[in-house]
């Protein structure tokens, strides 16, 4: 097995909504903000490869939104979904399974893009992996999170055919085991990675910061805190 770190970009968001009742003369500490209140953070995804097997988890916000969308998370620097997964020796149609931790736009949008009129799945061979319950969740929203819920982002996937659902196949992923969290959203997977003698967890949104690893640190943006501080 080998694993390897995909950086899709990097954007920002207010850091008081990242912290949630965390005073900003503790949090930033160790994530600073600028003049906006606005934090930079990195849209980081990991690829696993695995015998026949090319598993990519998450893919970040990709980049077929408008302007109108963008110009609220100054998405900047210079990494993207395509050119990092040519710096690991690959490319979109390599991949075979596309697995989501969670269907907010910043950790999915990337497997959806604009071809013509038309949008298309990025990743022609894979299968894309969620959660049945996550999936009513995100595409029945709740007011608090239904801007996160983007139905460009989610509907092709089950338009295309390649839509699949990680706790209806319980052998689908020899390669980790898959935790689910509710609290930041409902049914989050976050897997859990055998790898040489270490365990290594993709935590996403359960702790999106080493900014976060103290248990009060907790997002504004988590519907249920409590259950995330458990």
């Amino acid at each position: 097995m080998r694993l390897s770190v995909i950086n899709t970009g990097n954007f920002k968001l207010d850091g008081g909504a990242m912290f949630g009742v965390v005073p900003k003369s503790l949090w930033e500490r160790t994530n600073p903000a600028d003049n906006k209140n606005l934090c930079t953070w990195s849209m980081r995804c990991l690829l696993i490869e695995d015998g026949d097997r090319l598993i990519l988890i998450d893919n970040g916000i990709g980049n077929k939104q408008d302007e109108s969308f963008l110009r609220h998370y100054y998405l900047h620097g210079e990494e993207n979904l395509t050119d990092s997964l040519k710096k690991a020796g690959y490319s979109e149609k390599d991949i075979t399974d596309m697995f989501l931790t969670h269907l907010h736009f910043d950790h999915c949008g990337g497997g959806v893009q604009k071809e013509g009129n038309k949008l298309n799945l990025t990743f022609k061979n894979a299968k894309y992996w969620s959660h049945s319950d996550h999936w009513k969740w995100a595409t029945e929203p709740n007011a608090r999170e239904k801007a996160s819920f983007l139905s460009d982002n989610i509907l092709p996937m089950q338009e295309s055919g390649q839509l699949y659902f990680a706790d209806e196949h319980s052998r689908a992923f020899q390669q980790f085991d898959i935790l689910t969290c509710d609290g930041h959203t409902d049914k989050q997977m976050i897997p859990k990675i055998k790898y040489k003698d270490k365990t290594i967890v993709f935590m996403a949104d359960l702790l999106p910061s080493t900014g976060h690893i103290p248990l009060p640190y907790v997002m504004g943006y988590d519907t249920r805190p409590l259950l995330t501080l458990s």
